[in-house]
């Protein structure tokens, strides 16, 4: 038998995972997960398993029906028996609660935002399969998003990272001890993310395999299981060969022999990791500026779409679906090019505007 590719590694670890969320909920929710399969990945399943465990939660320790019951004993009907006062008593319960390890839980607009379009999409499959008749989650307001301000490295801060990278000279002594064995492959990581705007986990779930020099591209799984090859300049290939050199002389783990980029512990680096290097080095270069893995991925988007100023090449390059998540995530951008551009078509020229009459 072939050895599973990382991705099929991973969703058989999700399912897995829902199977054991899926085993705490009322037991008609099987039929839930059941029915978005077909349109969904393994890891939106599990954070609705999530989203509905916290619900469930609610209503045993919250509402005085629900409290007399067990949850395996919660039925269908049950649900229609709530009203929107429930759901929005449900809403205020996310701002601030304990889960059951008596750790206190905050949510702000958009995790509240989250976990009721869940309850949302929950209670519409059963309406829409006719297995209710009430539907009070449709009448529950979601709360106003503010935007948030979108936290990217500067130009100038682009270098410094990777220059920090490259010597590491403001580390602690204990971070420079392992900066000398993992020198070349953090700078050869960054320089990827930096240079081809992929995300953390098509990062990680790159095998040596996926490089092609020969094009200047990696071969990538996007979200929702599409493959697509990204493209990438010279700095970033300079730092793929130089890191490969180093690859070919390492022995991994079994089961981690075509994983591109590995831990100290020759095993296939996660998401975890990248995150806490990223984190190490930014803390050095831009200590005011809270930047994890999707702010290089920001960081590139909006070097892209600088230099051509086409947010359609933007979506595509970083796999946005939709060309409305791009335009707003770079709107402030697209404001500084049109006013730009008041000058740019010119109507008379200049010499005949004060031509003699």
């Amino acid at each position: 038998m072939s050895q599973l590719s990382y991705y099929e590694q991973k969703d058989i670890e999700n399912i897995k995972k829902l199977r054991n969320l899926i085993k705490a909920l009322p037991p008609f929710c099987v039929d839930f997960f059941r029915g978005i399969e077909p349109r969904t990945s393994s890891r939106t399943r599990i954070a609705y398993a999530y989203d509905l465990n916290v619900f469930f939660d609610f209503l045993e320790k919250e509402n005085p029906f629900f409290q007399k019951m067990n949850r395996k004993e919660i039925r269908m009907d049950h649900l229609e028996m709530l009203t929107v006062n429930d759901l929005e008593e449900y809403m205020e319960y996310l701002k601030y609660r304990f889960n059951e390890n008596n750790q206190e839980i905050t949510n702000k607009e958009r995790g509240i935002m989250r976990k009721i379009s869940s309850l949302k999409s929950f209670y519409n499959y059963f309406y829409r399969n006719e297995r209710i008749q009430n539907n009070p989650a449709a009448l529950v307001q979601l709360p106003k998003l503010h935007e948030k301000e979108i936290i990217r490295l500067d130009v100038d801060e682009v270098a410094l990272l990777l220059d920090e990278v490259e010597r590491g000279e403001n580390l602690t002594d204990k971070q420079k001890t392992f900066h000398n064995k993992t020198r070349v492959r953090d700078l050869a990581l960054l320089t990827l993310l930096l240079g081809t705007g992929i995300r953390v986990s098509e990062c990680v779930g790159l095998d040596v395999e996926d490089v092609d020099f020969k094009n200047g591209g990696i071969h990538i799984h996007r979200k929702g299981g599409k493959e697509v090859t990204v493209y990438f300049g010279f700095e970033v290939e300079d730092a793929l060969q130089d890191y490969l050199d180093e690859r070919f002389g390492i022995n991994p783990l079994p089961g981690n022999e075509k994983a591109l980029f590995l831990s100290l512990q020759k095993k296939r680096i996660n998401v975890r990791s990248v995150e806490n290097l990223v984190k190490k080095y930014a803390k050095i270069v831009t200590p005011l500026k809270k930047i994890t893995p999707h702010k290089l991925r920001s960081t590139y988007g909006t070097n892209l779409y600088r230099e051509t100023g086409d947010i359609y090449l933007v979506a595509d390059v970083l796999g946005h679906s939709d060309v409305n998540t791009t335009k707003k995530h770079y709107a402030a951008l697209e404001d500084e090019r049109r006013r730009s551009a008041r000058n740019v078509v010119r109507l008379r020229e200049k010499d005949n505007l004060h031509s003699e009459k």
